[in-house]
Parts: structure tokens; sequence; C-alpha cells
């Protein structure tokens, strides 16, 4: 990875009358670097890429693309927007939406058409380029709107919820579409509710709560740095224990025990042997290593949807 910033976001704010949105972010995103942006709703996602694309002035702070200040009137050639919101002309057909959107960003001619042709490759939707968006599945108009927010080659591409909506198939091919991308030379900056996406697709993350910045690191970084690497075992029984068992802690559900272990091969039979002493019947045992979803509620108190 190219040791640069692409997209430099410094103590951004703001206030919409006496509610706070943004209050003081900062983030960078590193060339061909995929950048995934999370927090609970009303954390300031929305309004923080509708600042990045022009959409909305900023009460105060920097941004910078490639180099240069983004003003709220500056030409942002260089960047790709593509929107929660299905974008397209469903009266048209797919060849017709990704030719007027390349229209819009300019392109003509030779290049217009091999971009056209690239597109309807890129998206594997081809032998679908003569039919009418308006009848196309979910996955298939998600993949058209995103290849029209690309058409004129941006260095940076901001993704706004980019796979909401779609089925797990449509999915996987809306990310092997933007890893590509990504081997092309684009940076990526994506907000996501789905976790499995943003650990799995994205080379960093930054988790957004009221407003501010409250984490921003790899997975393997934020892991250590809040839960820490021990696993997470729960324990389901018949019934509730009559008293406490060492080494375990009651959960939320009284038929519930949890227990945090470095080492599980090692330290789980006895953990067992002490519940079995204790009387519980062992319904199911779970281990889980620590995820993205326990970094998160660590951090915001909330689950991602709340």
């Amino acid at each position: 990875m190219v040791d640069s910033d692409d997209l430099i976001v410094q103590d951004l704010r703001k206030s919409f009358g006496g509610v706070t949105a943004l209050a003081g972010v900062s983030l960078r995103l590193q060339a061909g670097e995929r950048l995934a942006l999370l927090g609970p709703n009303g954390a300031g996602k929305t309004t923080l890429v509708r600042c990045l694309c022009g959409r909305t002035r900023p009460s105060a702070g920097t941004l910078s693309l490639l180099g240069q200040r983004l003003m709220p009137r500056t030409p942002r050639e260089r960047l790709g927007v593509v929107p929660q919101e299905i974008a397209l002309y469903a009266d048209l057909t797919a060849r017709e939406n990704l030719v007027a959107f390349a229209r819009f960003h300019g392109l003509r001619g030779g290049l217009l058409r091999t971009r056209v042709a690239w597109a309807l490759e890129w998206t594997g939707l081809a032998d679908r380029a003569e039919q009418l968006v308006g009848a196309f599945s979910g996955g298939m108009k998600r993949r058209i709107n995103l290849a029209c927010g690309v058409m004129h080659e941006p260095k940076v591409l901001l993704l706004d919820e980019p796979t909401v909506g779609v089925d797990p198939q449509s999915r996987q091919r809306i990310f092997e579409m933007l890893e590509e991308l990504n081997r092309l030379g684009t940076s990526i900056l994506l907000t996501t509710h789905h976790l499995d996406e943003a650990e799995s697709a994205c080379d960093r993350i930054v988790i957004l709560d009221h407003g501010q910045v409250v984490a921003d690191g790899t997975l393997a970084e934020l892991v250590r740095t809040t839960v820490g690497t021990k696993r997470h075992v729960r324990l389901q029984v018949e019934t509730a224990p009559a008293q406490p068992i060492p080494g375990w802690t009651l959960g939320s559900d009284a038929r519930t025990l949890e227990a945090r272990v470095e080492d599980v091969g090692g330290q789980l039979p006895a953990l067992l042997e002490a519940a079995k002493r204790a009387g519980c019947r062992v319904a199911q045992v779970e281990v889980q290593r620590p995820s993205l979803h326990h970094v998160f509620l660590h951090l915001t108190g909330h689950a991602l949807r709340d």
C-alpha cells in the first residue's frame, strides 16, 4: 500500500439547529485502502458522507481529496459516489443507464463506449444490456447502480450501504466487484450495517458514535485494545444454578453461564466439570472468538441497528 492519503477529514463539525451531527470527526483514507465506516443509527455517518460529496456544508473543519482542499463548490471529478437509494432510470435499459451516467461525467465517443462495455462485463450483466432496468432484481439494480457511480474511473469511491436489501449471493458478487475495483487502484470508503462485510472486505474500520470517532484501526487492533483476545464461552444449562459457580458468571438469561478463556482446550474441561459439580445439565456449549460485534457493543453499548 502506498504511504499516502487519498482523503483527509480534520475536525469536521456539523450542526442542524440545536442538534450536533458531527462533533469533530477526523479520519484518513489511505491510497489503495478499503475503509469501513460503522456506527449506530444517528451516529453521523450519512452526514459525513454528504459533507464529503459536497451535498452538505460543514459548520467547521477541513476536507482534502488527493491533496486538494475541498470547499462546498469544489469540483469532485476524482470522487465517485454511490448512494444507498437506487439512482437509476427504470424505463431505460442497462446500457442506456450506463451511457447516461457516463455522459453526466463528461465521457464521449470511444472512451464512453469502452467504459460501457467494461461496466457490463464487470457487473456480469452483458447479456441483460438491452433489458429495462425496471424489471431487474434488487441485486442486479445494485450492480448497475454501482457501475453508474464509477463510469468516470474515480480515484476515491464513497459507498453508502452498498448491499442493503440484497440476497447473500448478490452481496458476494458486489464485493467481488469492489475487490476488482480496488485492485485497479480505487480507494474505497463504505458505510454498512453488516459487520461481516466490514470484517472480511475492509482493511481498516472507523466507528462513529454521537458524531465522534470512538475507534480507528484494523480488526485485530480494535479487538486487542477493547475486548481483548480471550475467547468467549457461553453455556446453556437446563436449570438455573442455585449458587455461583467458580469460573463462571451468570448471563442475562438465568440459564446462561459465561466465561472468558485464553486456552479453550486447557481451560474448558475444568469449567465444564465445575458446572457439572454444581448440578447443571449442559444443553449447549458455544465458543466465540472476539469479533467486531463484541468490539462494537463494547464501544457503543448498542447493536449496529439500534
